[in-house]
């Protein structure tokens, strides 16, 4: 009697089972039966070149230990059941019902005259969820000050170049309506606003219509009434404390050293504390990657008054960060002010920038140390569930386009055939292995917040606002086209949510999807499509959905 150990797929079940080579396919199917009440003649299980048979010979089909059967089929006089809902069809679907959907492509922004800065701005700050989170709680408070409340709206009084309302508000109000639809919108409220609170967006050029803009400024400018007006509310023990949320999601903070060029014995180096939302890539002639100008952007030189030699004098300061925060924006310094064209001309330089940030070596001593730990593991940790990620889209991609060379080629003789017959078998084989090394990956998959803890620093833990690895992810890209701020074209990239390998480009109303290698043509290096601005999120410290535990 020969025996091979066998597992059968059956309605999301994995059945194991003791198979006899010796005994027909008939035999089989009953084994079957008593294990899933499927009566043999419902049965349908798939083998190389069609179904299994009754009168197949077991023996032929050269079934190796490990094999997986995929069998479908229901037992008599058990009926499929009705869905609890009715069924929504596409045609059937409101715009607001599809926009909520799964995969629904995301709505885009009318451009109302060159306003791209603007809506490449907004739709790279809609990659933040946090940020959406805290807007819909936000409420205009009395007298202009802005809080977080439960509900309440405002009013849309902003029209373009007419009575605007409170920024948080409008940008608030616009996030809910895109969330709505999947066609492109006309930010026209949040435009009247953003012109009210700032009227160099309102500027216009000889020819009557409103100027181009530097998407920078905007984004600046929004992140700025956000810290001022959008508080996250915390409840503590018999007090209650009010933090922004810029200074807690986009924030981070750097020591300071100013240092006098010059020997000056009675002028000791000054270090100050500040805070930062954004890191500045400076771009010289021997910058080629964004590590090259943020590292540059951390020490400059500075003109000023020199206390102890009592006139000018240049200093140098050194800059190195004391907390990172989760979300990190990273701004190219592309325009540069060019006096005989009057105008902000464009740094055509390549500078290419990297899909994960290790931010550690920007930091101080001090916080390296604490990261550093986490920064390891967690690296461990992705590259072993990437490892089984791939593995599973090939396993998957074979399992649909099953390998029949030997199949195609078992009436063609000679050495050929047998030799096609041998590489399949080696390479069901092979798959099998795989099969069953991820089977036993997957029973032991580790457990991260257990693997993690102990590296944890307990100050960084506590600051839920903070990135506690160093380790960051692309998740946003505003690009610029053309020579100058004050002309060209901007648009967005914002990764897909849940694909490593797809994006979202923003054209203004034109939404579509790009491959993730279309990101790493944004590099510069001439007037086409290059990056400004970099969005980067905090890796997170949780598995990835294929990766937990069910």
């Amino acid at each position: 009697m020969l025996n091979s150990l066998v597992f059968v797929k059956h309605a999301g079940k994995r059945h194991e089972l003791e198979l006899d080579l010796s005994q027909s396919a008939e035999v089989f199917k009953y084994q079957l039966y008593s294990l899933t009440q499927v009566e043999p003649e419902r049965q349908k299980i798939f083998i190389k070149g069609g179904q299994l048979k009754n009168d197949t010979d077991l023996s032929a089909l050269d079934i190796k230990p490990g094999h997986n059967f995929m069998m479908m089929g229901t037992p008599a006089g058990k009926s499929v059941q009705p869905p609890k809902e009715k069924m929504k069809f596409l045609e059937d679907m409101s715009d607001a019902d599809l926009a909520k959907a799964a995969g629904a492509t995301p709505s885009g922004l009318q451009n109302l005259g060159n306003t791209c800065y603007m809506n490449s701005t907004l739709q790279t700050l809609r990659a933040v969820p946090e940020l959406q989170e805290e807007l819909r709680k936000y409420q205009e408070a009395p007298g202009g000050a802005g809080g977080s409340g439960l509900g309440g709206s405002s009013s849309l009084l902003a029209g373009i170049g007419g009575i605007g309302g409170d920024l948080t508000s409008a940008l608030r109000d616009l996030y809910k309506q895109m969330g709505e639809t999947t066609g492109g919108f006309p930010p026209m409220m949040f435009l009247g606003a953003l012109r009210t609170a700032f009227p160099q967006f309102a500027q216009k050029g000889d020819d009557g219509h409103y100027a181009q803009q530097d998407a920078e400024e905007c984004y600046s400018q929004i992140i700025s009434q956000l810290k001022q007006k959008l508080k996250i509310n915390s409840e503590g023990v018999g007090s209650s404390t009010s933090v922004s949320f810029i200074d807690k999601y986009l924030a981070g903070q750097t020591t300071s050293t100013l240092e006098c060029d010059e020997e000056t014995p009675d002028e000791p180096p000054l270090e100050v504390a500040e805070t930062f939302v954004n890191l500045k890539c400076h771009i010289s002639g021997s910058t080629n990657h964004l590590r090259d100008g943020l590292l540059s952007g951390l020490t400059e030189k500075i003109d000023k008054n020199s206390p102890s030699l009592g006139r000018d004098a240049s200093y140098t300061k050194t800059s190195r960060i004391t907390r990172l925060p989760r979300y990190l924006t990273c701004h190219f310094v592309r325009f540069y002010w060019k006096r005989e064209i009057k105008k902000k001309a464009k740094i055509m330089r390549k500078v290419t920038f990297p899909f994960e940030l290790d931010a550690t070596e920007f930091c101080t001593d001090e916080l390296r140390q604490k990261l550093i730990p986490v920064r390891d593991r967690l690296r461990d940790l992705r590259k072993d569930a990437q490892d089984r990620e791939r593995t599973r889209k090939r396993l998957k991609r074979s399992a649909a386009n099953p390998d029949d060379v030997a199949g195609g080629n078992a009436g063609a003789g000679g050495f050929g055939a047998a030799q096609t017959q041998a590489a399949a078998q080696a390479e069901e084989m092979e798959k099998s292995e795989a099969e069953a090394r991820l089977r036993e990956a997957e029973d032991n998959l580790p457990d991260w917040e257990q693997e993690l803890k102990d590296k944890l620093d307990p100050d960084l833990a506590q600051d839920e606002g903070c990135n506690p690895s160093g380790l960051y992810e692309l998740v946003g890209v505003i690009t610029h086209q053309g020579a100058s701020a004050d002309s060209g074209h901007y648009c967005s990239y914002v990764k897909k949510e849940g694909d490593d390998d797809l994006w979202w480009f923003f054209n203004d109303d034109k939404v579509s999807e790009v491959p993730k290698d279309r990101i790493e043509t944004l590099a510069g290096g001439g007037e086409s499509h290059s990056a400004l601005i970099l969005l980067y999120r905090a890796v997170p410290l949780s598995p990835p959905l294929s990766e937990v535990k069910k």
